[in-house]
This record gives C-alpha cells, structure tokens and sequence, in this order.
C-alpha cells in the first residue's frame, strides 16, 4: 500500500538536507517504537515539486510527497494520526492524503528510485563502505537485502535485483541525515523474479535504510 501525501506551500525555506524531518515526521504519526527496527519493510519518498533557491528549496505549489509499507495495518495509523497532527516541515501541513493500492507486476520491471538507492557493506574491522551503480557488488547487496526482507515477511521468493545498466545518466549523492553523511545513487533498478516479490520491493523499497528515505521506487 501507498499513501501520497499533498503538502501546502512553506512558509519557510526548506533546508537541503531535510529528509530528517520527513523521518520524524513518519516517526511522530507512527510511535517510533511501533515500526522501528533493524530492518524496514517501508520506504519514504523524498519531496517532489520543489524549486532550488539560495539556502535550500521552495515549494510555491506545495509538495508532493509518498510513504509505502508492506502491513496495511500501518497506513490506517498513518492516515489517523497525520489527519489529526497533520504539520510536516517548514510551515508545510498535510492537505490531501491518496491511498493507492499495490499494482500487480510481472517478473521482470524497471522502476525509477524516487529517493537515492543506499548500499552499504562492512568490511573484516566493521567498517562501512559506501557502495555506488557501479560497484560489481552493488547488485549482489541489493539482491541479498531485499531478500533479508522477504524472509523477514514470512516470504519465500526468488528475486534479483540490478542497477539499469543500460541508463545513459547515472549519478550519486551524497546525503547528510543527523549529521550522517551517505553516498547514495540515483539509478533506475530492475527487479526480476516472482511478481509477489516485485510487488513487496515496490512497498518496501530497494537497498539500505529504506526507513531512513533511501530506496523508495516508482
């Protein structure tokens, strides 16, 4: 399940790294202790409609921003709680909330990441290494964290998962999130496998820290 959220115009400017309070925002609708965990089966878009400024961005027309999840039980929280405390960012307010029902994929789709694809892994001293498009392992990690996830469900499908390695204009980003700097990619993926399994990577998004507004798809 989707939620799409219509956001009034600022009042303020929104910073550049303002995905924290996208974070807190979800975080304050949901109770932090009910949906957080080591690993996320929701993902977090980032904020569509803006327009670059001097300090950060302007949303003139408002925002337009998504949340998707695996367990339905959580969008009716959602949607209660946003109704009633509906402030996000920056003068921002919840105007209009759209619910979207799952879409039924086939086994093999292309999907646009509406926040950067995260992928992380650890070296023998525990150190991170960020990884980019074009990594050889990248895909590998992409693949074995979605199917972490699906286990995590009770699910019990095949899927790979790859960066489009036909896309003409890759790019990376780095973003700061309390204070966390991450080499994040934007770059179309392409799921293959079971279509039950296409449709949860649609929910729970792609890569690491999905519930940190990485690796939400569309």
């Amino acid at each position: 399940m989707r939620l799409h959220f219509s956001l009034s115009p600022n009042t303020q400017t929104v910073p550049f790294d303002y995905q924290h309070f996208l974070i807190g925002t979800f975080h304050k609708w949901m109770g932090w202790n009910v949906v957080h965990d080591e690993i996320s089966l929701y993902s977090l878009s980032w904020l569509q409609g803006g327009k670059m400024i001097k300090d950060g961005f302007n949303f003139p027309n408002g925002a337009k921003w998504f949340i998707s999840f695996w367990d339905e039980e959580i969008g009716k929280q959602l949607i209660m709680n946003a109704m009633k405390n509906p402030d996000v960012c920056s003068g921002m307010f919840v105007r209009e909330i759209q619910m979207q029902d799952t879409p039924q994929f086939g086994s093999k789709e292309r999907f646009i990441a509406s926040s950067p694809v995260f992928i992380r892994k650890y070296d023998e001293n525990r150190k991170a290494k960020h990884l980019t498009y074009n990594n050889e392992e990248a895909d590998f990690f992409l693949t074995e964290t979605l199917k972490k996830k699906l286990k995590t469900a009770n699910m019990d499908f095949d899927v790979k998962v790859s960066f489009d390695k036909a896309y003409h204009n890759p790019k990376t980003k780095l973003v700061k999130i309390n204070g966390i700097d991450s080499r994040a990619n934007f770059c179309p993926v392409i799921i293959e496998g079971d279509p039950e399994a296409v449709r949860f990577a649609w929910n729970v998004g792609i890569g690491h820290s999905t519930g940190c507004g990485f690796g939400a798809l569309c």
